[in-house]
């Protein structure tokens, strides 16, 4: 098993996408088993994806049509990579929480149990989720998570006359800002912040009407602020990061690689080198918080598509 930091699966014949799904529970966290009649094994629900789609949707709604559940995604736990009659397959896990739903017995799962970690690994039938579960249980349920997105593409900066804290999207950003909406909406935000740039608020402002959050100003997060105070920028980082729930944050390509890269320094991170992260835009880091702001997780999606 192998645990990327980008999205971006590879070459492959088959994909697939699924979560270690778990919820608070009276004695401690909860994980959700599914029984499948045709292979009578317990497993973690997943599937393969659906046309067009891409790997964070599809392991929602895998959990949606297996479980009931709801799903808010968390960091990715890993890749399982195995032989199919099509050619290779590729089963990516993230971590998430259910958020509700009830469970309907059908063809592809007819039982639904929730466990705790150490009934759900006697009862899990493969050891590759078993390894799933294990990692699951080394990063725990998150504390808090920021989702780090930079700005949508913006109208050329040479053709602007005006002042460049107001240049807007151009076409291709407002639709880049289209897709990030339903992506981030997979993370469930709680609240939604950006740096004072108009690029960057236009960026979360499909998803901050969709879910009826105002946009609050983070002026540490724009490059002209960040340039400034950078121990500010990362300090106030720090204070989004110990808010519990999830935080959208819009910044620049100027700021971004540096803040998360001050927080991974030392943490050990797979996949991430604190000297060489990307910031496209429309992108996002996805960035998992333990207790005491501490990082625990950062993942990558390149595009806002997912």
């Amino acid at each position: 098993m192998s645990g990327p930091r980008t999205m971006e699966p590879g070459g492959t014949d088959v994909l697939a996408a699924g979560a270690v799904l778990w919820r608070p529970g009276a004695n401690g966290v909860e994980i959700a088993l599914v029984h499948r009649p045709r292979y009578d094994d317990w497993s973690f629900p997943k599937g393969k994806l659906d046309a067009d789609e891409t790997m964070p949707f599809a392991a929602v709604r895998e959990v949606a049509e297996e479980t009931g559940q709801t799903a808010r995604l968390g960091p990715v736990l890993g890749d399982v990579r195995y032989s199919v009659p099509e050619g290779g397959k590729l089963v990516r896990y993230w971590a998430a929480e259910a958020r509700g739903g009830e469970f309907a017995p059908g063809d592809e799962t007819d039982e639904l149990r929730w466990l705790d970690a150490a009934q759900a690994a006697d009862l899990l039938s493969y050891r590759h989720d078993a390894d799933l579960l294990e990692r699951f249980t080394k990063l725990g349920p998150p504390t808090s998570v920021i989702a780090l997105v930079r700005h949508a593409k913006a109208g050329s900066r040479s053709q602007w006359e005006g002042d460049d804290a107001l240049r807007p999207l151009s076409g291709s950003g407002r639709e880049q800002a289209r897709q990030l909406d339903p992506l981030l909406g997979l993370f469930g935000p709680d609240r939604i912040t950006s740096a004072p740039p108009v690029r960057c608020r236009e960026s979360v402002a499909p998803l901050a009407q969709r879910l009826g959050l105002p946009i609050h100003d983070e002026p540490l997060l724009s490059e002209d602020g960040y340039r400034t105070d950078p121990a500010g920028a990362l300090a106030r980082l720090r204070e989004l990061a110990a808010a519990p729930g999830v935080t959208v944050a819009c910044s620049q390509g100027g700021v971004i690689p540096g803040l998360v890269g001050a927080l991974a320094t030392g943490a050990q991170l797979r996949g991430v080198e604190p000297d060489d992260l990307h910031a496209k835009k429309g992108s996002t880091w996805l960035l998992t918080f333990g207790p005491d702001a501490e990082l625990r997780a950062a993942d990558y999606y390149e595009r806002p598509t997912g």
